[in-house]
C-alpha cells in the first residue's frame, strides 16, 4: 500500500484477501519490515557511537534496503503507468539522501514511512474485518431434507428450493420462507433490534438469525453466496470507491501538490546552486520534498470512512461509502414517510361503533363476509378481528367506494363515509378520522349498523426517536399520501408539527427538492414507493433493508431492521465521523504549511522532517480509527404508551 495514501488510493475492496488473515499488528508485512529496519538503525547508531563507522554504514544501508522494500517496488510500478504519489516523493528523497551520503537519514525516512504504511494497512484490514464479521454469523453446517432423507451439508451446497431444517437455538444458514413451524427469531446481530420477532408459515427469514424454541422447515430462496448478509458485505465493499466530498478534497489537494512540490524543489535546488552552495540547497530541496508529502492528508479520511462504515454495520445501519457517510453527517432536515416508516404497515381494527340493536360481533361478521373476497389491506385487518367468516354472495367491488353483496339473503354494503351515509354515527366517524383511523361503514339491508375504525399503529419507539432528533436541532417533517386528518393525528402522536398530506409520489419528490433549498435533506422511506423522493433527497435512507434488493441498491443508507431508534444513532455516528475527518484534514494541511518554510530555512533537516511527518500520520490514523466506536443509543428504555383514540381526539 505504499502509494495508497495519495493519488491512487487503495480501497478496502482492493486489499488482497490474504490480509483478512491478519490477526495482530505483527501480521502486517510493512510493520515487520519497519521494525527490522528500526532495529538495524538502532544498532548502527550504537556502533557509530563506539567508533565502528564501517559497521554502522553497513547496517544503515541494510536498514534502508529493508524499509525501502515496502514502498519502492510499488512506486516504480506506478511510475511506469504514469502515476505519481507520495511514494514517489519518498523514493526521490531517499535516493537524494544517498547521493549526498546521508545514509542514516535515508534509512530513517524508509523506516518511518514503512512503519506508517503498515499502521494504515492494519487499520484498514481491522475495520474491514468488522464488516465481514457479518458473514461469520452463517453456521458451518446446514441440515436439509432431500428425497425424504435428512442430510448435514456445507451451507455453500444449499440450492434454491431446498427444505432446510432448523432446530431451536440454531442459526439460519441462508435466506428462505418458513414452510412449517412457529418461533421467535433473534435478529439482533443483523438488524440491531433487541426484541425477538415472531415468525410462522410464510414469513421471510434471513441468514444469521437465531431460531428460538420452535423447530422450522424453511424453503431456501437464495444461495449462501447471495444471501442477505453476503449482499450487504458485497455492496458496502463495492461502494467504498465512492469517496465523500472531504475525501475528494484530500485527493484534489494531494494530486496537484505532488508535481507542484517537485517543481518547487527543483527550483530551490537549481536557484540555490547558482547563488550558493549546491550541496546545501539540493539537500534543502530534498527536505522540502519530504516536508510537503501529503500522505497524512490523503490517508486521514479513508481510514475514518472505513472505520465508521464498518462500525455502523454492527448496529444495523448500512452506509454505502464515504459520500453517504459525509452526507449523513451534514443533514439538517429529515423527511419521514408515514406508512411503513413511522407506522408498522400492519393495519388493525382499533374500535367498532354500533347503532342501537346491533353488536360489535354482528358488525364485524358482516364486514368480514364482504371483505373475504378482497385483497385490500383493510380487509386483512377486519378478517383478523373475527374468528369465523359468514358466507356472502354476489360480492362486487365499487372502485374508490367499497363493496356490495348479499349476506343471509339480505343486501349488504361496506365502504367509505360519503358513499354510505353515517347517519347517527356521524360524530363517532369524525372522531375516528381525527384520531388517525380509517373509518369503514357497514350497512345491512339498507340500514347503517356500525362503523369500524382501522388504524396502522405508530411504531412504539417513534415519539422517543422524534424527540431525540429535535433535541439535536433537526427539522423533522412527515410526508404521506393519506388524508390530512389521519396525517395530522399520526403526526401529533409522533411529535411532528410539520405535516404534508395527500401527496402523490411525484409530489413527495417535488417537496423534498424544495426542502433541499433550505438545508441538506434526508428522505426516510421504504425504498420502493418512495423511490422518487429518495432519489431527489441529498440522502436516501431505506427502512428494513434486510431482504429488499430495491432498498439495498437504491438507498444511500439503509436501516437493516425496522426499529427507528437506529436512525438517531446513525446520525450521531455520522456527525462524529465527519468531525474526525475535518480534524484530520485540518491537522494535515496545517502540518504541511508549517514544515515547508522550516525546511526551506534549514531549521529542520531531513531526519527531523521525516520524523515529524510520519508521527503526524500515526496521529491521524489513530484519530481516524476512533470513528469506529459505536455511539450509545439514547432512545433506549421504555417507550411512551400510545394514545387512545379518545385521548387523541381530545
Amino acid at each position: 500500500m505504499s502509494d495508497a495514501c495519495c493519488a491512487d488510493q487503495t480501497t478496502t475492496a482492493d486489499v488482497d484477501d490474504e490480509d483478512d488473515d491478519v490477526t495482530s499488528i505483527w501480521g502486517v508485512s510493512e510493520i515487520r519490515a519497519g521494525l527490522v529496519a528500526g532495529a538495524l538503525l538502532l544498532a548502527a547508531f550504537l556502533l557509530g557511537l563506539g567508533g565502528q563507522h564501517g559497521w554502522a554504514l553497513g547496517l544503515n544501508v541494510a536498514a534502508l534496503v529493508v524499509g525501502a522494500s515496502t514502498f519502492v517496488p510499488e512506486t516504480l510500478k506506478k511510475l511506469t503507468r504514469g502515476k505519481i504519489g507520495v511514494g514517489t516523493l519518498m523514493t526521490i528523497a531517499a535516493v537524494g539522501a544517498v547521493i549526498l551520503g546521508e545514509f542514516a537519514e535515508a534509512a530513517t525516512l524508509a523506516f518511518l514511512y514503512s512503519l506508517s504504511e503498515g499502521l494504515e494497512e492494519y487499520s484498514l484490514v481491522k475495520t474491514r474485518r468488522g464488516l465481514r464479521a457479518l458473514l461469520s454469523l452463517v453456521p458451518e453446517t446446514a441440515t436439509v431434507r432431500r428425497d425424504g432423507i435428512e442430510q448435514v451439508i456445507d451451507p455453500a451446497m444449499l440450492v434454491v428450493g431446498d427444505a432446510m431444517l432448523v432446530k431451536p437455538g440454531e442459526r439460519l444458514a441462508t435466506d428462505g420462507t418458513i414452510r412449517t413451524g412457529r418461533t421467535t427469531l433473534d435478529v439482533s446481530a443483523i438488524t440491531g433490534e433487541s426484541i425477538p420477532v415472531e415468525a410462522g408459515p410464510g414469513t421471510q427469514v434471513y441468514a444469521g438469525s437465531i431460531n428460538g424454541t420452535g423447530a422450522l422447515e424453511i424453503e431456501v430462496t437464495t444461495t449462501s453466496e447471495n444471501n442477505s448478509l453476503a449482499r450487504i458485505v458485497h455492496i458496502v465493499e463495492a461502494e467504498q470507491s465512492r469517496k465523500g466530498t472531504t475525501q475528494r478534497l484530500a485527493d484534489r489537494v494531494a494530486k496537484p501538490l505532488v508535481p507542484a512540490i517537485m517543481i518547487v524543489a527543483t527550483l530551490i535546488a537549481v536557484t540555490g546552486s547558482l547563488l550558493g552552495d549546491p550541496g546545501l540547497w539540493i539537500q534543502r530541496a530534498l527536505v522540502v520534498l519530504v516536508a510537503a508529502s501529503p500522505c497524512a492528508l490523503a490517508i486521514s479520511v479513508p481510514v475514518s470512512v472505513v472505520s465508521a462504515v464498518g462500525a455502523a454495520s454492527r448496529f444495523g445501519v448500512l452506509i454505502k461509502g464515504g459520500a453517504a457517510l459525509e452526507a449523513l453527517g451534514a443533514i439538517g432536515t429529515i423527511a419521514l414517510d408515514k406508512t411503513g416508516t413511522l407506522t408498522a404497515n400492519a393495519p388493525a381494527v382499533v374500535e367498532v361503533a354500533t347503532t342501537t340493536g346491533h353488536t360489535r360481533e354482528q358488525v364485524l361478521a358482516l364486514a368480514a363476509a364482504l371483505e373475504a373476497r378482497s385483497e385490500h389491506p383493510l380487509a386483512r385487518a377486519i378478517l383478523a378481528a373475527v374468528s369465523t367468516v359468514p358466507d356472502a354472495a354476489d360480492v362486487q367491488a365499487v372502485p374508490g367506494a367499497g363493496l356490495t353483496g348479499t349476506v343471509d339473503g339480505r343486501p349488504a354494503r361496506l365502504g367509505r363515509p360519503g358513499w354510505i351515509s353515517a347517519g347517527d354515527l356521524a360524530d363517532q366517524v369524525q372522531r375516528m378520522q381525527e384520531a388517525g383511523a380509517t373509518a369503514v361503514l357497514v350497512e345491512d339491508d339498507g340500514r347503517i349498523i356500525g362503523a369500524i375504525a382501522v388504524r396502522d399503529e405508530l411504531r412504539p419507539e417513534v415519539p422517543a426517536v422524534v424527540a431525540e432528533l429535535h433535541r439535536h436541532d433537526y427539522t423533522v417533517t412527515m410526508l404521506t399520501g393519506d388524508n390530512a386528518a389521519t396525517a395530522h393525528a399520526v403526526a401529533a402522536q409522533a411529535g411532528i408539527t410539520d405535516v404534508h398530506a395527500e401527496l402523490r409520489p411525484e409530489d413527495k419528490s417535488t417537496l423534498v427538492a424544495a426542502l433541499r433549498t433550505k438545508a441538506p435533506t434526508a428522505m426516510v422511506g421504504d425504498g420502493v414507493n418512495d423511490a422518487p423522493a429518495l432519489a431527489t433527497a441529498d440522502l436516501g435512507i431505506a427502512m428494513g433493508a434486510m431482504g429488499s434488493d430495491v432498498a439495498l441498491e437504491t438507498a444511500d443508507v439503509a436501516l437493516m431492521g425496522t426499529d427507528l431508534r437506529a436512525l438517531p444513532q446513525a446520525f450521531a455516528h455520522a456527525r462524529r465521523a465527519r468531525r474526525i475527518m475535518l480534524q484530520n484534514v485540518g491537522l494535515s494541511l496545517t502540518l504541511i504549511a508549517i514544515l515547508i518554510p522550516l525546511a526551506v530555512a534549514g531549521v529542520l533537516g531531513l531526519a527531523a522532517v521525516v520524523l515529524v511527518h510520519e508521527l503526524a500520520e500515526v496521529v491521524v490514523i489513530a484519530n481516524g480509527v476512533r470513528a469506529g466506536r459505536i455511539p450509545k443509543l439514547r432512545t433506549t428504555g421504555p417507550v411512551a404508551n400510545k394514545p387512545s383514540l379518545e385521548s387523541v381526539a381530545q
